[in-house]
């Protein structure tokens, strides 16, 4: 299971004025100044083990784990296990990527094994922030869940709640939800959590950070008082700790592979470029031998920069909040496959891709703070792999830039480059475009085939079809076919995407299939209305 970290090719520069490692003292004060202290634990941690084998887990489930190759455990793995599987409250720190999944996973497969849920009433119950990651939690459990005869549900915002709905009537025992869907679900009677024994908070922070923490609240306090909770979170801020001191009774703690501890696997380079060699910088990147993520700030940034990348030869998708989830998860596909080698992301994504030996993450727009600069980072250097992490930073966006490396305790390289400059190439793999329209995946053909405006038109215009129709346009392929018109097709088709933001933000209001979710055109964004009190829409997308 533990693979060993790629060394790193990269060395020093004649330009470069830092070392691109962590900056250990200002990284424990800055962290110290938003970071609550950790509970007091009454009760001793039990020791942590050195295989999965030395766990009280079913047999079917320990056979299961060496059936997937799994069988040593990773740090977090080995020390939260035995205290989860003894029932004990966990509060477990953990930067994504670093094997957290499995280890509430396994406690909760292992507690609910033996056990059947009435319908609508679930055993056990997992919130996390947004989609991508309900689906990945729920796929990297279900090997295991089958193992030991246990179904397993997902409900989140941008499917039909009916088909949740009548999955959790025919009884559901592990439960993988977004807090927006499943207080929909709650309100309407279609799910109880009276029965629910075992609770865990993944990505705790995000979910307070997007505005979750009173409907978190509320979904909580309908679960049994004695039950277990786990908690898991990449850094511990003041509204986690409102979760922790609320829920968690005599918690164990283990803190293991913190957020900003990670960056020592990490290279990470501040890359100085003039306004006008933005875009080529850019694209320069993208047409490097390799996937890599590349940030940006808005919805029609990324697909603006997708439909420029395509026009330059690149395979580029788009990933945001303003996708249906089916486009969304044709994107992620596409670049799991390597059908795309650039997939264009906003922060509603920073935490909910996992993507095996991605070695390179670029912020095209400088993230808002340092806690979004760490979780976007997070997309490499997974489980101790290396990786490297790059922003391009404008003359205007320096001295902010260097105040939020500050506050995550990193000191970068900092690099003057332009396109075509070596120091670039050698940063980023960077080399010319092939300067010619790319060619289409198959996930692209296969939804440019399927005609989605006539379709959702069909089906009586529904959010989630009309959403499908806008970001069609906006796909790769879709960029490429359109190179050959005159100006005024391209002027007429600006207009069109201008429109088509404003017609996707009015549609996702409207949808009723998710109270909380439906209202941002993000990644289940169920505090859309409590984001805009304060003044936080802009990190929702």
């Amino acid at each position: 299971m533990h693979h060993a970290g790629r060394p790193s090719a990269r060395g020093g520069s004649s330009r470069s004025r830092s070392a691109g490692r962590r900056r250990p003292a200002k990284a424990a004060n800055a962290r110290q100044d938003t970071e609550f202290a950790l509970p007091e634990t009454r009760t001793p941690a039990l020791p942590p083990v050195a295989a999965f084998a030395d766990l009280p887990m079913p047999p079917r489930l320990l056979a299961a784990l060496a059936a997937q190759g799994v069988t040593d455990p990773f740090p977090i793995q080995a020390a939260t296990l035995p205290d989860a599987i003894a029932g004990r409250d966990v509060l477990g720190r953990g930067r994504t990527g670093s094997g957290k999944t499995l280890a509430f996973g396994l406690a909760v497969l292992t507690r609910t094994a033996g056990r059947r849920a009435e319908p609508r009433a679930p055993l056990a119950l997992v919130l996390v922030p947004t989609r991508e990651l309900a689906q990945q939690v729920t796929d990297a459990l279900a090997p295991y869940a089958d193992a030991v005869g246990l179904r397993t549900a997902t409900v989140v915002g941008g499917m039909p709640i009916s088909r949740q709905a009548n999955a959790l009537k025919r009884g559901v025992d592990v439960l993988i939800a977004t807090p927006g869907r499943l207080a929909d679900l709650v309100e309407r009677g279609d799910c109880r959590l009276g029965e629910v024994r075992t609770s865990v908070l993944d990505e705790a922070d995000q979910m307070t950070d997007m505005g979750f923490l009173p409907q978190v609240t509320r979904l909580l306090e309908q679960t049994p008082p004695g039950g277990q909770r786990m908690l898991f979170s990449a850094t511990l801020d003041r509204n986690v700790d409102k979760l922790v001191r609320g829920f968690l009774d005599d918690p164990v703690t283990h803190s293991v592979d913190p957020a900003a501890g990670a960056v020592t696997a990490m290279e990470h380079h501040v890359l100085h470029v003039a306004d006008d060699d933005k875009q080529d910088t850019t694209a320069h990147i993208a047409a490097r031998d390799g996937r890599v993520i590349m940030f940006v700030g808005k919805k029609h940034g990324a697909d603006r920069l997708v439909r420029k990348l395509a026009a330059r030869g690149v395979r580029a998708a788009a990933l945001h909040g303003g996708k249906s989830q089916s486009q969304r998860n044709r994107a992620l596909e596409g670049f799991h496959n390597e059908d795309v080698t650039v997939l264009v992301a906003t922060n509603v994504a920073a935490r909910g891709i996992h993507i095996d030996d991605l070695d390179l993450v670029v912020n095209v727009d400088p993230p808002a703070d340092h806690k979004d600069y760490l979780h976007r980072g997070g997309r490499t250097a997974r489980a101790g792999r290396a990786g490297t992490v790059v922003t391009l930073v404008l003359p205007d966006q320096r001295r902010e830039m260097a105040d939020l490396m500050a506050k995550a305790g990193i000191t970068p390289r900092i690099t003057e480059v332009r396109p075509g400059d070596g120091e670039l190439a050698r940063i980023t793999g960077a080399r010319t475009p092939p300067a010619r329209p790319a060619a289409q995946n198959p996930a692209q053909q296969r939804n440019a085939d399927q005609n989605p405006s006539r379709t959702s038109r069909r089906r009586g215009g529904t959010g989630d079809a009309r959403q499908d129709t806008r970001a069609t346009s906006t796909d790769a392929a879709s960029g490429s076919r359109r190179q050959s018109g005159d100006a005024q097709r391209n002027n007429a088709r600006d207009t069109r995407a201008t429109s088509t933001d404003a017609a996707s933000s009015r549609s996702s209001r409207r949808q009723s299939g998710d109270a909380q979710e439906g209202r941002a055109a993000s990644a289940d964004v169920a505090s859309g209305r409590g984001s805009r009190r304060r003044g936080g829409g802009a990190r929702q997308d």
